[in-house]
């Protein structure tokens, strides 16, 4: 069987895979699709290799079909349609306090084990989410980083009605948008990028560039004065550290999800103590982050073969790669890892 395998920094080889059988409590997926998520292109680009520890096979934004299934496996059958939640939890820590998803012990495969880029992939049962008929493989590749914004909004407590601002409108950024917009908020998104606005504007969204508008401004009259109840900072950037604090409005909440691992960031303290702003980290996802992502998935209202930029063969992943580096407007790249 094929694999493609991550061997060095921004070079990936494909080649004989190992069809594993599956041991009590696991179950062996005949891969179907997998998202390249931003993680994977951190991982090409090399600055992860110390913990991946090449020649190692990475993904994680998969759906697949059951091929077998191990003793004790009761939740998921032959044949089922199935997105994967890739997170194994190690042993219970009491820094925990009972969120295994963001313990000391968790481990993610894909990364810190095989991941998805091949035929065929052993994972625990408990990670799988069985697809209800009418969502395809194909969509059904979004269920990972749509739960990602499942769980953002969840722990922005976004109510209806209220303002949002999604700082960043890339992959994460805009499905974070169309979640919001599931709870009935009033959404707009700040980009830099002038193709993904016009594409972003297409889909109804509220848009902004914040290089040549003054966002302060924008939102205010977008909010009628109120300003925003709850920011999304998906960008990563400085800037966006900087714009977060100056858009939101008494006790409002500012939620971190894109991953500021570069080092400190300066950020207006005052803010946060005179207007009461809380300032929330948002992590992964939850078991019902994935099952609501599936309603949402299900309901046919995300166009997900607009946001799809690009599929090709799991021989080709070179080449994706290559083209997320030199495609600033792209979203969402997919591998079909179809034998």
């Amino acid at each position: 069987m094929k694999a493609a395998f991550y061997k060095e920094k921004g070079r990936f080889t494909i080649g004989e895979g190992q069809k594993i059988q599956p041991a009590k409590g696991e179950v062996r997926l005949d891969v179907a699709y997998c998202g390249v998520c931003g993680t994977d292109v951190h991982i090409y680009h090399g600055v992860m290799d110390q913990r991946i520890g090449p020649p190692q096979i990475v993904g994680h934004e998969a759906s697949a079909v059951v091929g077998d299934v191990g003793e004790g496996v009761e939740n998921v059958k032959v044949g089922d349609r199935v997105a994967v939640r890739p997170l194994k939890f190690g042993e219970q820590h009491p820094f925990d306090k009972g969120f295994a998803h963001v313990g000391k012990n968790l481990k993610f495969i894909g990364i810190d084990s095989q991941g998805a880029f091949q035929n065929s992939w052993t994972v625990p049962a408990y990670t799988l989410h069985v697809l209800p008929e009418g969502l395809s493989l194909q969509n059904g590749a979004f269920i990972e980083p749509l739960s990602v914004a499942c769980h953002d909004v969840k722990i922005g407590r976004v109510k209806a009605r209220e303002n949002c601002l999604v700082i960043g409108g890339g992959p994460i950024g805009t499905l974070i948008a169309f979640v919001l917009k599931e709870k009935k908020a009033n959404v707009m998104i700040s980009e830099v990028n002038e193709s993904r606005l016009e594409m972003l504007s297409g889909f109804g969204f509220a848009v902004v560039n914040p290089i040549k508008e003054n966002l302060v401004e924008r939102v205010s009259q977008f909010t009628n004065e109120s300003m925003m109840d709850c920011v999304f900072e998906v960008s990563g950037s400085t800037a966006g550290v900087s714009a977060m604090t100056t858009v939101v409005n008494v006790r409002g909440r500012i939620v971190m999800v894109a991953i500021h691992g570069g080092g400190p960031r300066e950020v207006d303290l005052f803010k946060f103590f005179w207007s009461e702003i809380e300032l929330l980290g948002a992590r992964l996802y939850q078991e019902d982050d994935y099952e609501e992502a599936i309603r949402i998935a299900a309901s046919g209202r995300i166009p997900f073969d607009t946001l799809t930029t690009q599929i090709r063969d799991l021989d080709h992943i070179q080449e994706v790669f290559e083209e997320i580096d030199n495609n600033p407007a792209g979203m969402k790249y997919l591998i079909n890892c179809q034998e």
